[in-house]
């Protein structure tokens, strides 16, 4: 069985992911919030990029730090923010302030349902336009590519 990652935009501001997971909700989440999981899955393959730096302080007001590297890019680029709510195993909401402009908001549910696990992460931009340059950008097109690396990676982390 191959779960299918879908992807769609809810309105004008709203990109809406959602993904079912093999696993608990506490297994999922984990890969969320552990640093060295997460780095083992987040960073699409074929994009070519390398996450050198993983920093996570994941508790209502802690913040991250996502530093990556490319062949194509002289310095490497950071994205960060903080967490709005850490509510485990179900959900995780952080900023995304790593522009000149208000960012977008990412919520993120895991809801376990019989030894499986529903992911929707939700990023809600602060306007049509925010939006509209995240999709033309294509920094909204890796979902399925890092959903199925984290299935792959789930796989060997077993319900333990």
């Amino acid at each position: 069985m191959s779960n299918t990652t879908t992807v769609e935009r809810k309105s004008d501001r709203e990109l809406v992911v959602t993904r079912t997971f093999r696993g608990p909700a506490r297994i999922v989440f984990k890969a969320w919030t552990t640093p060295d999981l997460f780095k083992r899955w987040w960073v699409p393959k074929s994009s070519g990029m390398t996450m050198l730096a993983c920093e996570m302080d994941i508790r209502t007001g802690g913040t991250y730090r996502l530093e990556f590297s490319h062949p194509a890019l002289e310095q490497p680029m950071a994205f960060f923010g903080r967490y709005l709510d850490v509510t485990p195993p179900s959900r995780l909401v952080w900023t995304n302030d790593e522009g000149d402009e208000e960012g977008a908001v990412t919520t993120v549910t895991f809801e376990e349902r019989g030894g499986e696990t529903l992911v929707v992460l939700r990023d809600l931009y602060p306007s049509k336009d925010a939006l509209d340059a995240a999709i033309a950008s294509e920094s909204t097109g890796g979902f399925d590519e890092q959903f199925a690396q984290l299935e792959e990676m789930l796989v060997t982390l077993g319900s333990g």
